[in-house]
C-alpha cells in the first residue's frame, strides 16, 4: 500500500505538468491500478502503472496523436475502462488537443447517443484499444474518423519529443452532459477548470494534506469518475484504483473489498449503489471485510436520500464503517463536476420540511412525525467557488430558506457549450450586480440554503405543476417506491404530460422488482397502492401509473433515470400495453 506520507503537490497549471512532476519525483510509486475481474467470482487481477510508466505511455501516445491531427482537433476516447483510458485522456491533453471522453459502442442502449455525440464533436481521431478495435471500426463505418489503437503505440514514439506548451485557458476536453433532461451538450472544460476543480474537491474532502487512495468504479466518461479517479489523483500524486462498472454491478462486494484493501480510501457512487450493496452483499461476503480505514464515501449524481445512508451504515457498521464517512455532494458537468460537499467526519445533516411550503418556494420546518413532511439532506458548502440562490424569473438574489435556482461562480465553471450559444447559461447576471457581481452559471437545479448548507430540491425543468401546485418528481418517486414492494427502487420516473383544458397531469412509469414477473403480479393492487400513497402524501392524483419490466425505463450514460426520454417514450405510446393495463386499474 502507498500509505507513506503524501508528497507535497506543486501548483501546476495543467494535468500534463503534474504527470511530468510526479514522474520525476516519484517515478516508482504506483499511479493507476486497474483491477480486472475475468471470471464471475474472481478476486481481481491488478494491472498497475507507476508514475514513470504512465509518463512514458502518455508521451508516446501524445506524439502519435500530434502526427495524426491538427492543433485544436477533437479526439474521441472509445476505450474500455482501464489504464489505457487514463493514458489516452492524458495524452490528448499533453498533445494540446481536445479530448472527448466517451465509451465503447457495446454499452447497451447508448449507440444512438454515441453517434450523436461523435457527430456533434466532429472528432478527427478516435482512440481505442486492440480489444475493441473491430467493434469500434464497425461502428464508425467507412469514412469515419481515423483510429489510433493506444496499446499498439510503441514507447519509442515519445522519445525526443518536446512537450507542447499548454494554455490553461484553452479547452482540455468536452464533457458531454448526461442527457437526463435534454439532448447531451458538450461542456468546454479548460485545463485551468479541471485543475481548479480537482484542487477544490481535494480541499473539500480534506484530501489536500492527508494520505489518500481513490477507489472507483464510476465510468471515466462520467464527470465525477473522470475528476475523482483521474484529475484529483494526478493533482495530488495519489494512487487511483479503478474497476469496471459492470464488475461492480455483477458483484458489488468487489468495490467494498477494494475500499478495505486501500487505506485512506475515498470513493463516489450514486445513491442507488449504496442501496444495491445493502440488498446484495451477503453475510458470508462480509466476513473478514474491514471498512474502518475508509475516509469518504461521496454520494452524488442523483437525489441523496437520508434513508439510504442510514441503511448502508447499519449494514456495514460491524465491518467498522464510521458514520461520518458518508458525504452528500452536489455538482454538475457545467462546473467541471464538484460544487458542494459535506465534509468527512461530520454527521449527516437532515432537514424535515413542510411539503406545501416547499412547493410554494419556502423551506419551512415540519414536525419529524408529520407523514407529509419532506426529509432532505444537506450537501455541505462549496470550496473555492461561490454559490447563490436566485429567483429564476426576476434574477433577484434570494435569502436563506427561499427556494430558487442554484447559481455558481468560480474558476471551475466551463467556458460554455461546444458550438452553441451559451450566454444565457454561463453568463447570467443578478438583477442587482453590486450585491453579486460578475457572470454566473445557471445550473437549472432548484435548491435553498439552510444553516449555511446547500439543500438541493430538484430540477427546474422537471417540476410537475398540476392545478397550480409544484411537485418535485424525485419526491413523488420516493413515495411510489415505498408504496409497494413490487416497485423497483430508483428505476422509475414521474413527469408531467399535457392534460385537459390546457393544463398538465402527472404520470409515473416504474419498473417492477426483478424478483417478480409482470404476468404474475396483481397489477391493479400495485397501482391502487401507488395512487393511494401519492394522493395521501402529496395531494396529487396520478393520471396514469405504468408498470414495466426491469430495464425498460431508459437511463443516461451515467446511470441516472432519464425522465425526459421516459416522458418522450410514454407520449409516443411505447408503453401502450402496460399503460392500458395500469390505466384501467383505478
Amino acid at each position: 500500500m502507498d500509505s507513506r506520507r503524501p508528497p507535497l503537490a506543486p501548483a501546476c497549471p495543467t494535468l500534463p505538468e503534474y504527470v511530468r512532476h510526479w514522474a520525476e519525483t516519484l517515478p516508482d510509486r504506483r499511479a493507476f491500478t486497474f483491477v480486472e475481474h475475468p471470471a464471475p467470482h474472481s478476486r481481481g487481477i491488478h494491472r498497475t502503472l507507476t508514475w514513470h510508466r504512465l509518463d512514458v505511455r502518455v508521451r508516446a501516445l501524445a506524439a502519435r496523436l500530434t502526427d495524426e491531427t491538427d492543433p485544436g482537433d477533437r479526439v474521441a476516447l472509445l476505450c474500455p475502462q482501464g489504464t489505457e483510458y487514463v493514458t489516452a485522456f492524458l495524452a490528448t491533453l499533453t498533445a494540446g488537443l481536445v479530448a472527448v471522453p466517451l465509451y465503447t459502442p457495446g454499452l447497451p442502449g447508448h449507440a444512438d447517443r454515441l453517434a450523436g455525440v461523435l457527430a456533434d464533436a466532429r472528432a478527427s481521431v478516435v482512440v481505442t484499444t486492440s480489444r475493441v478495435r473491430e467493434e469500434v471500426r464497425d461502428f464508425l463505418g467507412a469514412g469515419g474518423p481515423r483510429i489510433v489503437v493506444a496499446d499498439e503505440v510503441p514507447d519509442a514514439e515519445g522519445l525526443d519529443r518536446q512537450p507542447v506548451t499548454l494554455d490553461p485557458s484553452a479547452p482540455a476536453y468536452l464533457q458531454y452532459t448526461s442527457g437526463s433532461t435534454r439532448a447531451p451538450a458538450g461542456v468546454e472544460i479548460t485545463h485551468g477548470n479541471v485543475v481548479a476543480n480537482a484542487r477544490q474537491a481535494l480541499a473539500a474532502y480534506g484530501l489536500d494534506s492527508r494520505p489518500m487512495s481513490s477507489v472507483g468504479w464510476l465510468p471515466l466518461y462520467h464527470d465525477m469518475g473522470l475528476v475523482l479517479s483521474v484529475a484529483a489523483p494526478v493533482a495530488r500524486g495519489a494512487l487511483s484504483v479503478l474497476m469496471d462498472p459492470a464488475a461492480f454491478l455483477h458483484e458489488p462486494v468487489r468495490w467494498l473489498r477494494l475500499l478495505a484493501a486501500h487505506p485512506n480510501a475515498v470513493s463516489a457512487a450514486p445513491n442507488f449503489a449504496y442501496d444495491y450493496c445493502v440488498a446484495t452483499v451477503t453475510a458470508d461476503q462480509k466476513e473478514g471485510l474491514r471498512l474502518d480505514k475508509v475516509t469518504a464515501l461521496i454520494n452524488g449524481s442523483e437525489p441523496v436520500r437520508p434513508g439510504t445512508a442510514d441503511r448502508f451504515h447499519a449494514a456495514f457498521a460491524d465491518q467498522g464503517l464510521a458514520p461520518g464517512t458518508h458525504c452528500p455532494s452536489y455538482g454538475l458537468a457545467e462546473a467541471t463536476v464538484f460544487v458542494c460537499a459535506a465534509r468527512p467526519g461530520e454527521p449527516l445533516t437532515r432537514f424535515t420540511l413542510d411539503r406545501d411550503a416547499l412547493a410554494a418556494g419556502k423551506a419551512l420546518p415540519a414536525r419529524p412525525d408529520d407523514p407529509r413532511a419532506v426529509l432532505l439532506t444537506g450537501c455541505g458548502t462549496p470550496a473555492g467557488q461561490h454559490v447563490r440562490i436566485a429567483d429564476p424569473l426576476t434574477r433577484e438574489a434570494l435569502s436563506e430558506g427561499e427556494v430558487g435556482e442554484i447559481w455558481v461562480q468560480g474558476p471551475n465553471v466551463g467556458r460554455g457549450y461546444w458550438g452553441r450559444d451559451s450566454q444565457e447559461v454561463f453568463g447570467a447576471e443578478f438583477a442587482d450586480v453590486t450585491a453579486a457581481p460578475g457572470h454566473w452559471l445557471r445550473t437549472g437545479d432548484l435548491g435553498t440554503v439552510l444553516e449555511g448548507q446547500l439543500v438541493v430540491t430538484g430540477r427546474l425543468k422537471d417540476l410537475i405543476i398540476v392545478d397550480g401546485r409544484n411537485h418535485y418528481p424525485q419526491d413523488v418517486e420516493a413515495t411510489v417506491q415505498e408504496a409497494h414492494e413490487a416497485v423497483r427502487r430508483d428505476r422509475l420516473a414521474a413527469f408531467a404530460v399535457p392534460g385537459g383544458a390546457g393544463g398538465e397531469c402527472a404520470v409515473v412509469v416504474a419498473e417492477h422488482a426483478r424478483t417478480a414477473r409482470l404476468a404474475e403480479l396483481d397489477v391493479p393492487a400495485v397501482v391502487r397502492a401507488v395512487r393511494g400513497g401519492v394522493s395521501a402524501r402529496h395531494g396529487l392524483r396520478l393520471a396514469d401509473v405504468v408498470l414495466v419490466p426491469p430495464g425498460t425505463v431508459p437511463r443516461t450514460s451515467s446511470g441516472k433515470v432519464s425522465r425526459a426520454l421516459t416522458r418522450a417514450r410514454y407520449l409516443e405510446g411505447a408503453y401502450g400495453g402496460q399503460a392500458r393495463a395500469a390505466g384501467a386499474a383505478e
